[in-house]
């Protein structure tokens, strides 16, 4: 069970996971060996499973955002995943969702051409909707 330090460790780190254990430390309200001994704790026990960075895509090149609905046509799924899989480049999440669609493809593209490459390839696999992202509220 998590208690209200645990909770305020993993909000520190989400903001900034590169911070010193000392700053922690100092933010919690706790010393840096008992900081580091929290994180510790909660890396081994698996809530905290990975760091990250958070990259700007725009600034990298992809200035489209969009979300797509599958609709699979067949109930064998692997030649779609493997297509997805294939697709790093453009696919950041990929979730197998219930309700409208078999499967949710979260996606970047370079510009429209790009997109439309990709769905024309992605159309051999399963039928789509696609959604672009206007505006990211944070």
């Amino acid at each position: 069970m998590l208690d209200h330090t645990d909770l305020q460790i993993l909000e520190e780190l989400s903001k900034n996971s590169r911070i010193t254990m000392k700053e922690l430390g100092e933010k919690v309200h706790l010393t840096s060996p008992a900081a580091s001994a929290r994180v510790a704790k909660l890396e081994d026990s698996g809530i905290i499973e990975a760091y990250t960075i958070r990259i700007n895509d725009v600034r990298m090149g992809f200035y489209i955002h969009a979300f797509i609905t599958i609709f699979t046509q067949d109930t064998n799924h692997r030649p779609f995943l493997s297509f997805t899989d294939a697709q790093k480049d453009f696919v950041i999440q990929n979730y197998k969702i219930s309700g409208d669609g078999c499967y949710l493809l979260e996606c970047k593209f370079q510009s429209n051409e790009t997109m439309n490459t990709f769905l024309e390839a992605l159309n051999q696999y399963a039928n789509y909707k696609l959604s672009i992202v206007i505006n990211k509220n944070t």
